[in-house]
């Protein structure tokens, strides 16, 4: 592990990159989200950053089950740049949520949900570049002595893009992850916020909510 690995804010630490993460720590956000820093990866940059993020339904009745989506977002900084990203900056994100069975089945849902992200950040008038990432949907059936769960569907968002840097070579990382807690948001089945992404037709799309309890 690496001084920046160890303590983001220590003086061998690029200005840029502690910048950039203080950004981070300071974002205010959607209440329904529920951020806290987790351990970076050591092998993808010099120097990262990671923060896991779950979203939370205001309305659950139950603790056990008020958990709509999840995900980790993860700032990664090569101050000698890196070729595939073109830039010395990379955000990289997982996003998952559970999903009702229709949802799941239609065809459109990937390129949708492709969608929340493009235009989360369009919202806000955010430069970016290199995005690249997959959009996955799972059904899992259970049997022999889980038999009695009901089937359940996921949907999976891995993606990442390189924000552009403003001054001092340092990205808006605080609305990168405004725009990242969106799509949180959107796959968790809530309503867009003011100035939100839409939908690939102008209109906003959004998934439902979880009906029912989770398997446990």
């Amino acid at each position: 592990m690496n001084a920046a690995q160890k303590d983001d804010t220590a003086p061998t630490t690029p200005l840029a990159f502690r910048t950039a993460v203080d950004a981070l720590r300071s974002a205010r956000l959607r209440p329904e989200i529920e951020i806290d820093p987790t351990r970076p990866p050591q092998r993808l940059a010099p120097f990262s950053y990671a923060l896991e993020a779950t979203v939370v339904d205001p309305a659950a009745e139950d603790a056990d089950d008020d958990v709509l989506a999840d995900g980790r977002l993860v700032l990664l900084h090569d101050p000698a740049g890196h070729e595939a990203w073109h830039g010395t900056f990379r955000l990289v994100t997982l996003v998952r949520a559970e999903l009702e069975a229709e949802m799941a089945a239609d065809p459109l849902l990937p390129d949708v949900c492709w969608s929340w992200l493009t235009g989360a950040l369009a919202a806000r008038g955010l430069s970016y570049g290199e995005p690249s990432g997959t959009v996955t949907r799972a059904s899992s059936h259970y049997f022999g002595g889980i038999g009695d769960r009901p089937p359940a569907s996921q949907i999976e968002i891995r993606a990442s893009w390189t924000p552009r840097e403003g001054p001092g070579g340092v990205p808006d990382t605080a609305a990168h992850l405004a725009a990242w807690c969106e799509l949180l948001c959107q796959i968790g089945g809530l309503p867009p916020a003011a100035g939100a992404a839409n939908g690939p037709d102008g209109a906003v799309v959004t998934l439902p909510q979880r009906r029912g309890p989770r398997p446990s």
